[in-house]
């Protein structure tokens, strides 16, 4: 029964998707090639990325030295772990799902925080790519334009984009 619910959510899904064209979620790893670790410029890294609502930070780390924390501006600029507001830290190759329009701090305990393993970054909203203006001469009419998605198809989509990616990626 589990499972007949489960491929009823990835039809649903996928037919969502299919209307829209896609989920427009990225799984980013954190440090790029480097992962995280010490003595890494994460506010250099992050300049040359894009952080959406629905995207997920991938993070890598060796587990027995190394932790991730989400915490507050005042904490990440203190380099403090302490009144955090998710331990991300599980297994070393941990995912956390960026899902408010807002910044994100992020650091490493024991020290490493002031070795440069801490990240700030700003989540914005998808922003639809902006329209070529049309030629007058190829001008649709009112009979030849697309219809207009509805407003509750994004939100049905930032919903389900983070269950299908559980689903695929960390079920067994």
């Amino acid at each position: 029964m589990r499972r007949l619910l489960w491929w009823s959510l990835v039809a649903a899904a996928m037919a969502v998707a299919a209307m829209t064209g896609s989920c427009e979620a990225d799984l980013i790893k954190v440090g790029g090639k480097q992962g995280w670790r010490p003595d890494v410029n994460y506010t250099e890294w992050a300049m040359s990325e894009d952080f959406y609502v629905g995207d997920w930070l991938y993070f890598i780390f060796d587990k027995h030295y190394f932790t991730v924390f989400e915490v507050n501006e005042t904490n990440y600029e203190r380099c403090s772990e302490k009144e955090f507001i998710t331990n991300i830290t599980k297994g070393g190759r941990d995912v956390f799902n960026l899902t408010q329009e807002r910044p994100y701090y992020f650091l490493s305990s024991g020290g490493y925080c002031w070795h440069g393993m801490r990240l700030a970054i700003n989540v914005t909203s998808h922003m639809p790519p902006a329209a070529p203006a049309p030629s007058p001469s190829k001008t649709k009419s009112a009979a030849q334009k697309m219809p207009s998605i509805s407003p509750i198809v994004p939100s049905v989509i930032v919903f389900l984009c983070p269950l299908l990616f559980n689903f695929f990626f960390f079920t067994v």
